[in-house]
């Protein structure tokens, strides 16, 4: 069965996005980049919400000549792995992308079901909160910053629920950005 994972950037404070709701604060890393690209490839869909579409749709319109190799090979990972946007807002969405037909869990459990390989990645604080509270997370993937936000949107709300978590990865990036990887224990 498929795991579901939630793997975003996050400041050591514990933000993923700055007061101003900007990303700024994580500077461009090509070797953060490259271990992005492949946890990307390790994913069967990505569910993400409308915030986090807004900013992803950009790999889908933006001129490929104007990228690196690095970022063609993404912006082709990317372009290839099934997304679905949970929008309330949204009517139209870029090509590669389909808006939700049912709630969260009700997705989730419906690509759990579906064969095939990949993890069902989620994105977007919102999305992962909402994952988390309904008890859908199986691993929580961290790149934590050397930067103090000091305010934004939590990488972990505050109402989560107590879960207890096994270390099971670690890296350290030369930038100082450190991966880590937590299984949900049941």
């Amino acid at each position: 069965m498929r795991k579901v994972t939630c793997s975003m950037g996050v400041s050591l404070d514990g933000y993923v996005c700055a007061p101003d709701g900007s990303l700024e604060w994580a500077p461009p890393d090509e070797e953060v980049f490259r271990f992005a690209t492949e946890e990307v490839r390790g994913l069967g869909v990505h569910l993400l919400g409308r915030r986090l579409y807004e900013s992803m749709s950009y790999w889908e319109t933006v001129d490929q000549a104007s990228l690196s190799d690095l970022q063609r090979e993404f912006a082709a990972e990317w372009a290839s792995l099934p997304k679905l946007v949970f929008s309330t807002s949204l009517t139209s969405l870029e090509k590669g992308y389909r808006l939700a037909d049912g709630g969260l869990a009700e997705e989730v459990q419906r690509w759990r079901d579906e064969p095939g390989p990949g993890n069902i990645g989620i994105g977007g604080p919102t999305l992962a909160a909402e994952a988390a509270a309904l008890g859908l997370l199986d691993e929580y993937r961290l790149r934590v910053h050397p930067v103090l936000l000091g305010g934004g949107t939590p990488f972990f709300p505050a109402a989560e629920r107590h879960v207890d978590l096994e270390l099971v990865d670690s890296r350290t990036f030369a930038s100082g950005v450190v991966h880590l990887r937590y299984r949900v224990r049941r």
